[in-house]
């Protein structure tokens, strides 16, 4: 059963926008993009808190999408994977507290840190980069590349299913043992569907899977400025050319970017004056989505203006 309710009406309003879009000189932008959109009549932030997160998931939420379901290349979204399965590690005892790691996640997050990425992702599985690997060791390697993926899978959410996250995110791309782990053709790249990265994001917003404590730490590092002075003084500051730039100022924002050449998303939890709070994920795949620093933020402003009490 999905997480939330689909709405006609905002399912509608979707369809609408795409459409819109699309006549405006973005041909295909149709097979381009994903969208989920979920819309709260009060806060979610710190609701399943105080070990409530069972009856929280119990409750379903309007929402609607366009294509929500449709695994694509997560590009830097994937970190928010990554950080709460840090999170997670670390409840469990399977991380010990260390600043360096504090550091890493930070970088990973609030400045889509590569490097960052890479250390979180070897302390998680317990594998380093290097050359090709003899083939029973490179066995050992692959099956311990791939425990967040299984931690994933048994949150039985049937949102995950069939997405994968077990690749460092790359500025040039991976070399040696991490090439021959993408496969030859890159089948084995990350993958994520807008409707499964609602779910988690809406998870770390309202403490649903690790402690409160835990998920407060995670939405500190996801928090954003709108403030345009501080937008300038950092040209890769995930708000502009992203959903946070379509957004009325005095609004809060959590959101994780990613771009790269052929892709541009984000996923944001938003709370803006006068409008019931909204989460909302948007994948765009493609040279021209990649480039199109208009879309993101007019999707967010016309599908916060429908939020509008």
């Amino acid at each position: 059963m999905a997480f939330y309710s689909p709405e006609p009406g905002m399912d509608q309003v979707l369809a609408d926008l795409v459409r819109a879009l699309e006549l405006e000189d973005r041909p295909g932008l149709a097979q381009q993009v994903s969208i989920t959109w979920l819309r709260f009549d009060a806060a979610p932030v710190a609701q399943a808190a105080e070990g409530q997160a069972a009856a929280f998931w119990m409750r379903r939420w309007s929402g609607g999408s366009w294509g929500g379901d449709r695994l694509r290349y997560p590009a830097s979204v994937v970190k928010l994977v990554y950080l709460m399965a840090a999170e997670a590690w670390l409840q469990e005892g399977l991380l010990e507290e260390d600043p360096e790691l504090r550091r890493a996640l930070a970088d990973m997050i609030r400045d889509s840190s590569n490097d960052a990425t890479a250390l979180v992702v070897d302390l998680l599985s317990g594998t380093t980069a290097g050359p090709a690997l003899p083939a029973q060791r490179m066995e050992t390697w692959i099956a311990q590349r791939q425990l967040v993926n299984q931690w994933l899978d048994r949150l039985g959410w049937p949102e995950l299913n069939g997405c994968n996250a077990c690749q460092k995110t790359w500025g040039d791309g991976p070399y040696g043992r991490e090439r021959v782990f993408y496969g030859p053709a890159l089948e084995n790249r990350n993958r994520l569907s807008t409707d499964a990265t609602a779910r988690l994001l809406l998870a770390v917003m309202a403490s649903a899977l690790v402690s409160p404590p835990a998920a407060a730490r995670m939405r500190e590092l996801l928090a954003r400025s709108l403030d345009p002075a501080e937008r300038a003084a950092d040209p890769e500051n995930q708000v502009d050319g992203f959903l946070g730039e379509g957004l009325p100022l005095g609004s809060s924002l959590w959101s994780k970017a990613g771009w790269m050449s052929q892709a541009r998303h984000d996923a944001a939890y938003v709370e803006a004056p006068d409008h019931d709070p909204f989460l909302l994920v948007v994948f765009s795949e493609g040279k021209e989505p990649a480039q199109d620093t208009r879309l993101l933020p007019e999707i967010a402003a016309r599908l916060c203006e429908a939020c509008h009490r």
